[in-house]
């Protein structure tokens, strides 16, 4: 299997260099967003119809508890705003059903997750929906009055250029071009279909040139009419999939021109996830570990823009923290200071400082949460290894911790996940078990060998399930399948171990 999987991680990486917008899941929410804003766009059909097949048997959209409110809520909508004038006979029963479950949903409302711009996203289609006429208002869930969407309106009204991050969720907040914005060289708005059709005003340009117009074609068209919740992620996808690949000792080689491009995309002010987004300190940590891995080190002191005098924040005006951040930021720090050992005086405090932030965040359970992801084996992951290899001795216990909540949550089935066993969260929970902290005892590597006898059943899906917090949950794949074949490899390299059925047990 171990050639196997250098070949796979080769064409995986390749396949950034030919798709570099990046592997993206289509959106719920963003593909409805572009039934009611852009219906003149290549793909209208195949939009509603993609809609139509994600509706559940309940009426809603979308995973379990809160997350169905965003997705059940842009969908349902989006199917009312075409019933206008497409098939109302198989429309209405759709619309309705998503009104039904939104009314159920709303009379109890569930927590609802940390994903981006939700107090604004949920009073602006609860509006279009009540504008829709379709019995009584939907009530709004609390603290989401619309009193937040009313200040960014009126800052979109006067003009002025809106903080960066506020452009991706635009389709929210303006139902026509906002004066103080422009798309990017490539087009976007936001780095976001939707903000980028309501930017458009909801109508075709006349030009067929028009950047705007030219880059929701192009992303229509790749992805078949649904569309996902944000592209480009050029930064994003690289600095993640060669990560992962690096760290388990993956035999990948990166081409130069991605190693330049990646070099090129840290600035001052750090590098955003791709065109149209802001800068943020996790795409930028985990860029500059990845060079730093891949024996080209830059400086991380642009990281120190977001450092807040206790943690790291996504952005300046943040709203909330994140573990993952914050570990990304120390793996950061620390990579830098093994290849230069010199800037251990500068950067040794910074990261005593967030491995003590990291470790006080623990839960009691010994897993973490965090804001950019539904799993707690993802914020696990990311804590324990950074942890583990730059927090010193004094944070072995939070590591050993951390194993022991993995060992104690894995499935039957010898995989890991939050609502069920999938890939992804399985490889994260082998990862943890055998490449944080001291060497793993053998309760680890029997329980890491059968995760690996599930992962290579499923290591060949052409999709995974949705579990990265934007708008609503999308699954960037090629991050995720690089984590998968990182858990494979260090399986086999760690253990000497192969596929036995036997191993199971």
């Amino acid at each position: 299997m171990s050639t196997d999987i250098t070949r796979r991680a080769a064409e995986l990486v390749a396949g950034l260099m030919v798709t570099p917008w990046g592997q993206v899941s289509p959106s719920v929410y963003e593909t409805g967003r572009l039934v009611t804003l852009a219906p003149w766009l290549g793909g209208h059909a195949e939009r509603i119809a993609f809609l139509l097949a994600e509706q559940g048997a309940d009426g809603s959209w979308g995973p379990p508890g809160g997350y169905r409110l965003v997705p059940t809520l842009s969908a349902t909508e989006a199917l009312m705003s075409a019933a206008r004038d497409g098939d109302r006979e198989v429309l209405l029963p759709a619309a309705k059903a998503g009104l039904e479950a939104l009314r159920r949903m709303l009379a109890q409302p569930p927590e609802l997750p940390d994903t981006p711009a939700i107090d604004l996203i949920v009073p602006s289609l609860v509006a279009l929906i009540d504008g829709h006429g379709y019995g009584e208002p939907l009530p709004h869930p609390p603290g989401m009055d619309g009193s937040r969407l009313e200040l960014v309106k009126r800052l979109l009204e006067s003009g002025a250029q809106p903080p960066q991050k506020v452009l991706h969720v635009l389709e929210a907040a303006v139902p026509q071009r906002a004066d103080g914005v422009l798309p990017t060289s490539i087009g976007t708005v936001g780095a976001s279909p939707a903000a980028t059709a309501a930017w458009l005003g909801g109508s075709a340009p006349a030009d067929s040139s028009d950047s705007a117009r030219h880059h929701l074609e192009a992303v229509a068209k790749r992805f078949g009419g649904p569309v996902p919740v944000g592209l480009p992620i050029t930064v994003f996808e690289r600095g993640w999939v060669l990560s992962w690949l690096a760290r388990a000792g993956v035999p990948v080689e990166a081409p130069p021109e991605m190693i330049a491009d990646l070099r090129a995309a840290i600035g001052p002010q750090g590098t955003p996830a791709g065109a149209g987004l802001p800068a943020d300190a996790d795409t930028t940590s985990v860029a500059l570990y990845a060079l730093a891995l891949l024996g080209v080190p830059s400086d991380p002191e642009s990281l120190l823009l977001f450092d807040t005098g206790t943690h790291f924040c996504t952005w300046q005006g943040e709203d909330g923290f994140s573990p993952s951040v914050n570990a990304h930021a120390l793996d950061a720090f620390g990579q830098y200071v093994r290849a230069r050992p010199a800037a251990a005086e500068r950067y040794g405090p910074v990261m005593a400082r967030v491995a003590g932030w990291l470790a006080g965040l623990q839960r009691p359970d010994g897993s973490w949460d965090d804001r950019w992801h539904a799993s707690p084996y993802y914020a696990t992951l990311g804590c324990a290894l950074a942890l583990g290899e730059f927090g010193g001795p004094e944070h072995t216990g939070a590591v050993l911790r951390a194993r022991e909540w993995v060992l104690a949550s894995q499935r039957d089935d010898g995989s890991w996940g939050r609502w069920a066993g999938v890939p992804e969260e399985t490889a994260y929970a082998v990862q943890t078990l055998l490449l944080s902290g001291p060497e793993p005892d053998e309760r680890c590597k029997r329980a890491a060998g059968r995760g690996y006898d599930y992962l290579l059943q499923v290591v060949d899906l052409p999709h995974f399930t949705p579990l990265w917090h934007d708008k609503d949950l999308y699954s960037p794949t090629a991050i995720v399948r690089a984590a998968v074949l990182a858990a494979l490899h260090v399986v086999e390299t760690r253990m000497q171990y192969e596929f036995n059925p036997k191993n199971r047990t």
